[in-house]
């Protein structure tokens, strides 16, 4: 039994200290540099964009009133439809009005009769008086009663043109073209003149947009417009601006500023200033809100990079570059706003880097990496 047992023995203690050097071995071996995609910063003229929350607001707008008051007889209109200019709303009940313009026209009948009549008789007075049939106190009392004839038919004219527009009231017509509201007085209500409100209108081709700004991107801006040769009061410099809604579905929309306030607002320190957007597709509606992105510095060559290439070290930012060697070291950026899907660099790059782009987790500084090179896609991402 003994004899079997050294044996066995032995043979294990051999196969141990043959797995002991192979170990050492692999130990012996280093493992091979990690692989990592790098790339070259996009370098490019850009504007940077300061952003703002607003709100739409429509160019015109106006509470629909009548001008005569009167029962209302007809409505003309869909709740919420789309209308043209001049497009019949309401009506109100016609048949006093047409009375009252039946009753003018008469009124000026008899007022153009009586100044005919006056009209011969001072032609037949004038020709008496020179025979020496009338004395002359006849004539002038003629005279007056032609020019009394005549103010009446100017009376009874201007009459007929007051019951001509009154009934021509009675048609309320929409006075811009735009987006109706709901009938807001059922037929058979009474409508007091100037007072009773029969529903709204909003335009909405073009649209406003307005926002504030504080003091600090007010001069930022007056500074830009004055490199322009533009003032910025005037017609807001005629910046070009996009806006976004807030749901992030629908395309940005292109405008420009058209105005701002002549003043900043003592209390809060802003100033409001406004953008006008094309609205054809009547998309943007009065009263949404959207972010607008104003260009907040004239052109210049900056550098781009992807958000996934910064990481954090403490209170820096930095980012990973790799030499000719495939030696990594760090660089401490300041980062700036995103424009085209990357992050504008302001300082700490000179865009001829080879930074990490992919692969961060599988690097340090001091360390030897297999860099994969790849580039930068130039355009909105």
């Amino acid at each position: 039994m003994l004899r079997v047992i050294l044996p066995l023995a032995a043979a294990a203690a051999l196969a141990a200290c043959d797995q002991s050097e192979q170990a050492a071995e692999a130990r012996a071996v280093p493992p091979p540099p990690p692989v990592v995609t790098v790339a070259q910063p996009l370098v490019k003229q850009i504007v940077e964009d300061d952003e703002f929350v607003g709100r739409f607001q429509a160019v015109d707008e106006v509470q629909v009133s009548a001008r005569v008051g009167g029962y209302l007889d007809e409505i003309h209109f869909e709740d919420g439809a789309i209308v043209e200019r001049g497009q019949l709303l309401f009506t109100i009940d016609q048949r006093p009005f047409r009375a009252t313009l039946k009753q003018a026209d008469a009124a000026l009948q008899v007022a153009e009769a009586h100044l005919d009549f006056a009209e011969k008789e001072l032609a037949r007075a004038e020709e008496l008086v020179q025979r020496g049939n009338i004395s002359r106190s006849v004539v002038d009392e003629r005279r007056q009663e032609f020019i009394t004839a005549q103010a009446e038919v100017a009376g009874a004219l201007a009459s007929q043109e007051a019951a001509a527009l009154d009934l021509e009231y009675t048609e309320i017509r929409a006075p811009f073209a735009g987006r109706i509201g709901r009938d807001l007085l059922s037929i058979g209500n009474l409508v007091r003149a100037n007072e009773t409100i029969l529903t709204t209108i909003v335009s909405l081709d073009p649209i406003y947009f307005y926002f504030d700004i504080n003091e600090r991107y007010y001069l930022a801006y007056a500074r830009d417009a004055r490199a322009r040769g533009v003032v910025l009061q005037e017609g807001g410099g005629g910046l070009p601006v996009t806006v976004t809604l807030g749901d992030d579905v629908e395309a940005t929309r292109q405008g420009v500023l058209d105005f701002s306030e002549n003043r900043l607002d003592a209390e809060s320190g802003t100033m409001r200033v406004r953008a006008v957007f094309p609205n054809g597709d009547l998309v943007l509606q009065p009263g949404l809100f959207g972010r607008v992105n104003v260009p907040g510095s004239l052109p210049y060559t900056g550098i781009l990079i992807p958000d996934e290439a910064i990481t954090a070290d403490q209170n820096k930012r930095i980012v990973y570059v790799v030499d000719q060697e495939g030696m990594v070291s760090t660089k401490e950026v300041r980062p700036g706003p995103r424009i085209e899907g990357y992050r504008v660099i302001r300082n700490g790059l000179i865009g001829y880097e080879q930074i990490v782009v992919e692969g961060l987790m599988r690097v340090r500084p001091g360390i030897t990496v297999t860099p994969e090179v790849t580039e930068l896609a130039s355009g909105n991402q």
